[in-house]
């Protein structure tokens, strides 16, 4: 059946009231009804579009003949009800002009501010002109109705009790399906709201510059006899900078500032320089607190080398047995000896041990092609 007005509604509403007029404007246009009412009764799935409001077409005044069409065009009369309203001379006028088309129970209150009841003009929400013209006992849908805990759904209780009246259906045929969806969509704003933060803070937490602790563990054997680590200097390299710092002992650490945290977890490299330690290039993931492996340089206490030499033959000895941490060699023909400390064996010097007496046993580390021993 063609529906003969041009517009569902017609908003009447006093420009301080601007904002709720194009929010319910906004919301009945959009409103879909159920698929199994729109069938029964051949609606629309929106049947409340379009509704007039003045200032998506012409700007509110008297009532002009364009206003008369336009209320003449609408089958129902929406009245925004508040103070506002109340002291409005042409909310009154086109509430009066509606009631004169005959289409009084068309008429319906949305309640957004003041009180229905009571004589005190600063806070009655209905316009005098109800009373005037006698109409029938008004109750009308008021989004402060306390019927639920949160004030929003209350607010969404009063379009659908509006919706409603406006569609001659019974309230809950519709209102159980709006609070399903409306929780649905809330879980969804939710959903969006946490994923959106989570972006953000991901985004701040990107640009976000961390401070890494480096710490030096000594993987090899460890060998008290021998010095320990003493300042040794760990480079770090990324893309477009190098950071370089020295860790005195084992016991200390070293911290690289203001990384930027594009960097963590990412592969960079650490370069490690000490005396009597191997030098150490590793590439590994970066992370806050880091322990770093070094390995003691086993030939620089292990490698002991040096000349037997006669100064009264003036001849460097061969095939002379000696003994040094317990290895026994013996010396080449150009007199040479040279013998390998395992690192547990090693220590910062040792005792030779031969049958020649020697102006001095004892060989400090490190040695070699230059030394000289000397025999008496």
């Amino acid at each position: 059946m063609t529906n003969p007005f041009k517009y569902f509604a017609f908003i009447s509403y006093s420009s301080k009231d601007t904002a709720w007029g194009k929010r319910l404007q906004k919301k009945l246009e959009g409103y879909r009804m159920p698929a199994t009412l729109c069938n029964e009764r051949g609606w629309k799935r929106k049947p409340m579009d379009p509704v007039f409001f003045a200032p998506t077409d012409i700007q509110p005044g008297g009532l002009t003949e364009e206003i008369q069409e336009r209320l003449r065009a609408s089958q129902h009369l929406i009245v925004i009800c508040s103070p506002n309203s109340a002291q409005s001379e042409w909310v009154g006028r086109e509430i009066a002009y509606f009631h004169s088309l005959g289409r009084t129970k068309n008429i319906h209150f949305f309640i957004v501010e003041g009180s229905p009841h009571g004589n005190n003009k600063e806070t009655q929400c209905f316009n005098p002109i109800i009373k005037e013209l006698g109409l029938p006992e008004i109750l009308g849908a008021n989004i402060h109705e306390q019927i639920y805990r949160w004030p929003w759904l209350n607010k969404e209780r009063a379009y659908v009790q509006l919706i409603s009246k406006l569609l001659g259906v019974e309230f809950d045929a519709i209102w159980q399906r709006h609070k399903r969806l409306t929780a649905q969509k809330a879980i969804l704003w939710t959903i969006g709201a946490v994923a959106i933060i989570a972006t953000m803070f991901g985004i701040w937490k990107a640009n976000q510059n961390f401070d890494v602790e480096i710490h030096l563990n000594e993987a090899s054997v460890h060998n008290i006899n021998l010095p320990p680590l003493k300042d040794a200097v760990v480079t770090l390299r990324l893309d477009n900078e190098t950071k370089s710092d020295t860790i005195r002992s084992l016991d200390t650490c070293i911290v690289f500032s203001n990384i930027p945290h594009r960097y963590l977890n990412k592969e960079v490299t650490f370069s490690i320089s000490c005396p009597t330690f191997m030098d150490t290039t590793v590439t590994v993931a970066l992370h806050p607190n880091m322990t770093l492996d070094i390995q003691r340089d086993e030939h620089y206490y292990g490698n002991v080398s040096f000349r037997l030499y006669n100064p009264d033959t003036e001849t460097y000895l061969n095939g002379v047995s000696i003994k040094i941490a317990g290895i026994e060699t013996i010396s080449n023909s150009n007199g040479r000896v040279s013998v390998f400390v395992p690192l547990e064996q090693q220590e910062q010097y040792y005792i030779i041990s031969c049958p020649l007496p020697f102006e001095n046993d004892t060989i400090f580390m490190p040695c070699g092609v230059s030394d000289v021993v000397v025999v008496k």
